[in-house]
């Protein structure tokens, strides 16, 4: 196991190496790359889907309104931003904030798996439908959100990204009631898992051989 100096080392090459990115097209757009941002010791790691044109100017991920209602969102959770590990599926900003393509997504997986596994969060709360589909490319968002499964040595739960909520009036109270309710759930049930000895954070990223687990915690 890497110790929190090696993980904070590991987190900070990524960034590096991000900065000078050019394995897909996104970066000639992009003002500046979005690496992941908090502390290497995290136990919730939120993964979106990619940096805003609020990022791309800030060089962090979730700024702007965006990232304001997320601040209340882990409010609502008894959470702040800097308990949580924050990053992207991607970490250049896509033109006109369209939909990400295949091969952007494949290009950027290397950094990911990279910060995942630094970190090594006992949750991952992932943030809209795309960055669900990286770790379940089948699973859809609208009946999946505010759940939670072991997945993989650590407990994964979906929701809908923060910006959703910003842009359709019928999700505001949903997500709000997801992060209230459903984030804390999954994190006290990760932290009991973990002290059971039935969690394996630690263990590679992504295990492509082995399917998920559902688990129901509510």
């Amino acid at each position: 196991m890497a110790s929190q100096d090696d993980a904070t080392a590991a987190l900070a090459q990524v960034a590096a190496e991000t900065s000078g990115c050019q394995r897909c097209d996104l970066y000639r757009g992009a003002h500046r790359s979005v690496p992941g941002v908090g502390p290497a010791s995290a136990e919730v790691m939120l993964i979106g889907e990619a940096p805003s044109a609020y990022d791309d100017r800030s060089g962090e991920p979730f700024s702007g309104p965006s990232g304001d209602f997320l601040d209340e969102l882990l409010a609502a959770a008894g959470m702040s931003r800097g308990q949580i590990y924050l990053t992207n599926l991607v970490k250049h900003h896509p033109p006109e904030n369209r939909e990400l393509h295949p091969d952007e997504v494949a290009a950027c997986a290397g950094y990911l798996v990279r910060e995942i596994a630094a970190v090594s969060p006992i949750l991952i709360v992932t943030l809209g439908r795309g960055a669900l589909n990286w770790f379940l490319p089948n699973a859809r968002i609208s009946s999946q959100h505010g759940q939670a499964r072991l997945h993989r040595g650590r407990v994964l739960l979906a929701m809908y990204n923060p910006a959703a909520g910003l842009h359709r009036e019928e999700l505001h109270d949903v997500i709000v009631a997801d992060f209230k309710r459903a984030q804390p759930a999954a994190l006290a049930e990760a932290r009991r898992l973990l002290a059971e000895g039935k969690l394996t954070p630690h263990a590679a990223a992504r295990e492509e051989d082995t399917g998920p687990q559902q688990m129901s915690l509510f």
